[in-house]
């Protein structure tokens, strides 16, 4: 059984994942004390809204199908895998993670490894992509890569 994934599916489910994150680092913004927390999660946030819009515009004027070799299973179940293991894979996860975030430092090391997930996602659809959606998402995995190490120096000051 093949589990192929079109463009238009695979750029609705980033920017599910970057509308999650922006919600994730919005709440969280809201609820730490500590302004350094506070303003890095607004900058976030804000960001995360950005990578939004970037996709979008992919997502208008995505092709039907990517090119050949990528509709194989193996490729299919590999972007399967990458969805369902990501921390902000559906509404429901993201806000019971925001429940249960009991410190800063905590918040932090979620939004890392948000953030690894979505590197790690973005990378396998900028290989596929082709033409200027690679370049665009090539941008952003710069950008989520900044957002990790960020969170990193962040983490590091609250210990």
């Amino acid at each position: 059984m093949t589990i192929a994934f079109s463009p238009a599916e695979l750029y609705n489910i980033a920017i599910a994942v970057e509308r999650r994150g922006a919600a994730f680092y919005d709440t969280l913004a809201r609820s730490s004390q500590n302004d350094l927390v506070r303003q890095s999660f607004l900058a976030l946030a804000a960001m995360e809204h950005q990578h939004i819009q970037a996709f979008q515009k992919m997502l208008a004027s995505a092709p039907k199908t990517f090119g050949e070799g990528y509709g194989d299973e193996e490729y299919a179940a590999y972007f399967k895998a990458l969805v369902d293991s990501a921390i902000f894979n559906d509404d429901l996860a993201t806000s019971e993670l925001v429940t249960k975030v009991d410190s800063d430092k905590e918040a932090v090391e979620i939004g890392m490894g948000a953030e690894k997930d979505s590197i790690l996602f973005y990378e396998q659809l900028q290989d596929i992509a082709g033409g200027d959606a690679s370049e665009s998402i090539g941008k952003i995995i710069s950008e989520e890569k900044e957002h990790l190490r960020k969170l990193a120096e962040i983490k590091t000051k609250l210990q």
